[in-house]
């Protein structure tokens, strides 16, 4: 049990810095979701359920277009889908006699930033660590989106205008850095502008919604880059743990 209060405790002190800068983004995107109509109450459920700033993002542009649910799921699926990627991979640290309890719940909290500290960890993963950092984090991020809503209903337009930048700034410092160090990813960052601007010139696609349209292409470029640059896989014996170091957890 100490163990797992250690555990806990490591998790909210290496999850503050990111609760600050999940609370800072999100914020901007509260304003986005003042545009979509959710209430500070409606935004911060769904920062709760959906703490992922590109995921939310993509939600809150199928409520502004008028979707239907199910072009929704849809959207949310292809642009969070990396998350069950992370998930997997996560779960590969557990000790073998983890439940399904852990592992569900973690998969539940895992975004890219806690994603990050948890893989690093050294030896094998417990899974209190990762409850720490996602019970700041998590509601950090759904703090700054329902103020950011309330925020949106109070401040002038023409204030509201220049934090929605704000969001659009986040996506471009992702972009930039990762296109510099790397041609491939560089390539495909410049094809999707491009093929974009084409798709949305040609008349034959104007009955399909922006979102749609985002969310295809996106399945379709990746895919073709996935298949054309594949990634090598690497030996890793880092992650090898000993039965010494296996430990045990409770249900």
């Amino acid at each position: 049990m100490n163990r797992h209060k250690n555990g806990f405790v490591n998790g909210l002190h290496d999850g503050l810095p990111i609760a600050l800068g999940y609370f800072a983004v999100a914020f901007s995107l509260g304003i986005v979701a003042r545009k979509a109509g959710l209430t500070p109450v409606q935004g911060f459920i769904s920062s709760v359920v959906n703490h992922a700033s590109a995921g939310e993002y993509a939600e809150f542009t199928v409520i502004m277009a008028n979707a239907s649910y199910l072009e929704m799921a849809f959207v949310i699926l292809i642009t969070n889908i990396r998350y069950l990627l992370m998930s997997c991979s996560l779960s590969q640290r557990f000790a073998p006699n983890a439940s399904l309890f852990h592992r569900f719940w973690v998969g539940f909290g895992i975004t890219d930033e806690i994603f990050g500290i948890s893989i690093a960890r050294a030896g094998s993963l417990d899974p209190y660590y990762t409850y720490g950092a996602m019970s700041i984090s998590i509601p950090g991020w759904a703090l700054g989106t329902a103020l950011g809503i309330t925020a949106g209903n109070i401040l002038p337009v023409s204030a509201v205008s220049a934090l929605s930048v704000a969001l659009y700034g986040m996506f471009v410092a992702i972009i930039i850095p990762a296109a510099k160090n790397n041609k491939v990813i560089g390539g495909v960052v410049s094809a999707s502008f491009v093929i974009s601007f084409i798709v949305s010139e040609i008349p034959l696609f104007d009955h399909v919604s922006d979102s749609m349209k985002i969310s295809l292409l996106t399945v379709l470029i990746a895919g073709i880059a996935a298949a054309l640059f594949p990634i090598q896989d690497k030996d890793d014996d880092t992650n090898t743990l000993s039965d010494e170091e296996v430990p045990e957890y409770d249900a």
